[in-house]
């Protein structure tokens, strides 16, 4: 499967963006998806995880501010990120799986457990 990122962009302090992860191929493969994202200098991390039956799971700095959500006529995940802030500013990629149990286990499971990850979108706020 293939997975394309798209809507990143330089955005200031409180400002939204909404990412889009496009996957083609098998769609099996994008029964669990999720967004991480990696700063400069920084492992990467975690950010929100979505499963078959539209179970999500977010990392504590998601919390009430992104949302994660997929279309799956479109076979398309999406990301709104909303109130964001400078340390938000990272490279934003896309992962596929479909064997890392629920989505909660799977937000516990490092990018490179990831079957299929995307090349990735920037995101950059300014104060």
């Amino acid at each position: 499967v293939q997975l394309r990122e798209s809507g990143g962009g330089s955005v200031q302090t409180g400002g939204s963006l909404r990412l889009s992860c496009a996957a083609s191929g098998s769609t099996y493969v994008t029964d669990l998806m999720a967004w991480f994202r990696q700063a400069p200098a920084k492992e990467p991390e975690g950010v929100a995880t979505i499963d078959k039956h539209a179970n999500t799971a977010y990392a504590e700095f998601a919390k009430g501010r992104f949302t994660i959500s997929k279309d799956n006529a479109k076979n398309t995940l999406y990301l709104q990120m909303n109130s964001l802030k400078p340390e938000d500013t990272a490279v934003y990629y896309c992962a596929a799986d479909s064997s890392l149990g629920t989505a909660i286990q799977a937000l516990a499971v490092p990018s490179r457990g990831w079957g299929f990850r995307g090349q990735g979108t920037q995101v950059t706020v300014s104060s």
